[in-house]
Order: C-alpha cells, then sequence, then structure tokens
C-alpha cells in the first residue's frame, strides 16, 4: 500500500483576525447611523456585516481544526471542518440574503420618505464599507482558488463590497432625485446578484460533505491514469473524496494478476496522481484477484465516486 501527503494549506491567521476586527467594529458604525436615518439599505448592511463576522469565525474555526493531530478515534484528522465552515458560510449567506429580500419588499409597498434626507450619510457609512469589505476580501483572496472554505470567506468580503457600492449609489439617487423606492430595489438585485454566486458555494460544499468527487478532479482520467499503469488489468474498488476543502483522498485496488510489482510502483503511481490532480492521501492495494465486493459498480469495474 501506498501513502502520501502534501503540505498544509497556507496560514490565513493573521486575514482573519484582522478581517473580524474591521468588520465587527464597522458593524456597530452601520448598524449605529441605520438606527439614527432610518436607512434599510444601512441595517440590513450592517445585519449581513454581522453574519459574515460568524461566517469568518467559523472559517477561521475550520483552518484551525485542520491543524489538530489525528488519533485513534478520529484517524482522518479533524480536515472535514473546513467542508463544515463552507457549508456554513453558505447557508448563512443565503439566510442574511432572504432576510434581506423580505425588509425590501416590505419597505417596497411602504416606502419611507424621512430616508431621503438621509443620503449624505447613508453615502459616508456605506462608503467605509466599500473600503473595508474590499480589504477584507483582497486577504483571503489568494487562496480562494485551492481552498473552499477561503473561497467562502472571500465571496462574504466581495459580497458585503458589492452591497456597499449599491448602497452608496442608492444612498446618491436618493439625496437627488428623491427616490426612495430606490433604497429597496437597489437590496434586492444585490440580493439576486449574491444569491447567484453563493449558490455554487452551497452546492460544491454540500457535494464534499456527502462524499462527492472535488470539481478539480476528473474521476474518468484518474481511472484512466491507474489503469494504464503497467501490469495494471483493471482498476477496482476506486474510491475519490474530499478530506478537507484542500485535501482529497483517494484508495483503490490494482488489480495486476503478475503480482505485486514493489514499492518503487507505487510511490511512482502517487507521485503521478499528485502531480496531476493534486490528490494528496493516496492508498492503492494490489490484488493479483479482486476478493473484496465493491461499494459501486461503474462500467463494471468497482468505480466509485
Amino acid at each position: 500500500m501506498s501513502d502520501t501527503h502534501h503540505h498544509a494549506p497556507a496560514n490565513f491567521n493573521r486575514a482573519f483576525a484582522i478581517g473580524i476586527a474591521l468588520n465587527l467594529g464597522f458593524v456597530l458604525i452601520e448598524a449605529f447611523y441605520g438606527w439614527k436615518v432610518n436607512s434599510l439599505a444601512l441595517l440590513a448592511d450592517a445585519g449581513h456585516n454581522l453574519s459574515d463576522v460568524a461566517g469568518l469565525v467559523l472559517a477561521w474555526g475550520g483552518t484551525l481544526a485542520v491543524k489538530l493531530r489525528p488519533n485513534a478515534r478520529h484517524t482522518y484528522g479533524w480536515k472535514r471542518a473546513t467542508i463544515l465552515a463552507a457549508f456554513a458560510n453558505a447557508l448563512l449567506l443565503l439566510m442574511a440574503m432572504g432576510a434581506l429580500v423580505w425588509e425590501a419588499v416590505g419597505r417596497l409597498l411602504s416606502p419611507d420618505p424621512v430616508a431621503a434626507a438621509q443620503g449624505v450619510t447613508i453615502m459616508v457609512v456605506a462608503g467605509i464599507g466599500i473600503v473595508i469589505n474590499t480589504a477584507t476580501a483582497l486577504l483571503f483572496m489568494r487562496g480562494g482558488e485551492r481552498d473552499l472554505n477561503i473561497r467562502g470567506a472571500f465571496l462574504h468580503m466581495a459580497a458585503d463590497a458589492l452591497v456597499s457600492a449599491g448602497v452608496v449609489v442608492a444612498g446618491a439617487l436618493t439625496l437627488w432625485m428623491g427616490w426612495v423606492w430606490l433604497d429597496p430595489v437597489v437590496s434586492l438585485a444585490i440580493a439576486a446578484v449574491i444569491l447567484i454566486g453563493t449558490w455554487g458555494l452551497f452546492r460544491q460544499s454540500l457535494h464534499l460533505l456527502f462524499d462527492g468527487v472535488p470539481d478539480s478532479v476528473d474521476p474518468l482520467a484518474v481511472r484512466a491514469l491507474l489503469a494504464a499503469l503497467p501490469g495494471v488489468a483493471r482498476v477496482h474498488d476506486l474510491h475519490i473524496w474530499a478530506m478537507g476543502t484542500s485535501h482529497v483522498a483517494l484508495t483503490a485496488h490494482l488489480v495486476m494478476p503478475q503480482g505485486h510489482p514493489g514499492d518503487a510502483f507505487l510511490k511512482d503511481a502517487a507521485d503521478r496522481l499528485h502531480a496531476r490532480f493534486e490528490i494528496s492521501h493516496v492508498t492503492l492495494q494490489v490484488v493479483q484477484v479482486p476478493f473484496m465486493q465493491a461499494c459501486d459498480d461503474f462500467a463494471g469495474d468497482g468505480f466509485h465516486v
């Protein structure tokens, strides 16, 4: 059997600490002025920002849990915490946007004429939000492509920057034209954009929670690579799943009638899987004749994904 691991993901502790501190402070400022000028856009954005603080805490907890060492009761460690954090982040975003839509529809049906006189305050507070949210999003941008958990944190902050930008536009037009209906309309439009972007995070994290093959891995190509190895007659009982948002695992039985080819063969196979698919935890078992019942049967080869 062969087992290979890769290095831990990049350390984002400083990014999380800065992001949480900045956004928590902004929540207090935005909620105060939203209450003072009775602006739905500011209050909704403050509530969404608060959910993002919770999301950052969850994501940070997930990255810290990955570093906990495995033990006899948790032999893979706590890597799956990052998937749970990403899923929770997606749920928080979806719920926050649902609450925003509910409030926006209510305000659209019953406009508040007082809000038209508070355009400057709304614009200034939301402008601060653009700076804070954009700066926080940039802290996580470099890790979003490879780690779904970090991507969730980035998406939260980028969504907040978009919401704040919409609030600035709504405040300016409300001040200029007196369009009190624009505040909830802009909120609805932004909620729709964020819901569309969040759905991918929700779908992918749910997929990984049920041991689905990560989108970055082509299971048919993995099977073809293993089947093409010298001496392999066929691949039996192949499993590919995510241990965490940046760790992919694979197990398989290689049917080799000529017997075990040696450790060098297994190391080469593991290195190829890591280089091509970034599969970090590879376990291969060589058998001359399959003796275990495959969990599933794909094309008659016991291919499970």
